[in-house]
């Protein structure tokens, strides 16, 4: 039930990134880390403590970094490239596109600081595209885990999982309510937070604890939520996509990103081939973002939980009068 979730601590996802690739560092020898000129937003610390031997600070060289991670993945190494995602992403999408996906390496690109909730430093920072345009590569996984604990086992889960990865994840202190141990955390496979019958919410990132409190209170408004965490956008778990559908037959998804080529759409394709069911959409709408205080952006924007309680009763209505 979803008044049963409890927050542990409020932690940075960046920081379970951080603690996650020592602990993994310290598991598998073949861990490499790059970062370029970011070493200390990306919470690198302790590995570059332990590990002098295997990382490597390419300075600002987004484009040389990739270039250097995918050569790596030829000697047996597993490099973990560390930028911030609209510099893992827009500025080095040819390098990723060529020299990563084409050739299927084995590099786990880990993005900071994404979406509206980089805060001050403004649009030119804050990518909304970047799940758009990271699963439209074949072969690319594109995970973004919801909080610290999930983050973390994220990092040290994408190790042993052959192929590219997109990991997403971000920079404010966020509530932290997953399994301490990652134990909940499985590459591909859905997250069911809730069981419902009224409606499904699916939600991924930081929007998953907004999409808490906003199934919350549609609980009390007598509704039967059903709350998936979609951590894993590609290869989206279409099982359960089509099984939720199938009882609720109406949709929410919540997303730190624009409505255009992210979760969404996702979902939407899923629904539109087996099940054609009402959706509403909480994102960003087709804009770029601006500085600001992260959590009165995503007030802005429209993707706080007010935002997810009118689209889901839009979603409901939709259903009922359909």
């Amino acid at each position: 039930m979803l008044k049963d979730i409890q927050v542990q601590n409020e932690k940075e996802t960046r920081g379970g990134f951080g603690e996650g690739i020592y602990e993994i560092g310290k598991a598998n020898p073949n861990v490499v880390v790059l970062t370029a000129d970011l070493a200390g937003s990306m919470k690198l610390g302790p590995f570059i403590k332990e590990f002098p031997e295997r990382f490597v600070q390419v300075g600002i060289a987004e484009a040389n970094m990739i270039g250097i991670a995918a050569g790596l993945t030829i000697g047996g190494k597993i490099p973990y490239t560390t930028t911030f995602a609209n510099f893992s992403t827009g500025r080095v999408y040819d390098q990723i596109r060529q020299s990563v996906a084409y050739s299927n390496k084995n590099v786990k690109i880990c993005a900071s600081h994404a979406g509206l909730t980089l805060g001050e430093d403004g649009a030119t920072h804050q990518i909304l595209e970047d799940i758009g345009l990271m699963k439209m590569l074949p072969g690319m996984t594109v995970i973004v885990p919801c909080d610290f604990n999930q983050t973390k086992a994220a990092t040290k889960a994408v190790a042993d999982y052959n192929g590219p990865v997109y990991l997403r994840f971000g920079r404010p202190k966020w509530p932290n309510f997953t399994k301490e141990d990652g134990s909940d955390f499985v590459i591909g496979k859905a997250q069911v937070l809730s069981e419902g019958t009224d409606i499904t919410i699916f939600a991924c990132g930081h929007l998953v604890w907004k999409a808490i409190e906003a199934g919350r209170i549609l609980e009390e408004k007598g509704y039967s939520v059903e709350l998936i965490n979609i951590h894993t956008i590609k290869p989206l778990d279409e099982e359960a996509v089509i099984k939720s559908l199938a009882k609720t037959r109406c949709a929410v998804t919540c997303e730190e990103h624009n409505v255009l080529g992210g979760l969404g759409d996702s979902i939407a394709h899923v629904a539109a081939r087996n099940l054609p069911v009402p959706i509403e959409y909480v994102g960003t709408q087709d804009t770029f973002g601006e500085s600001g205080n992260p959590k009165e952006l995503l007030t802005k924007y429209g993707l706080d939980t007010p935002n997810i309680v009118a689209a889901a009763e839009k979603a409901l209505n939709r259903k009922k009068n359909g």
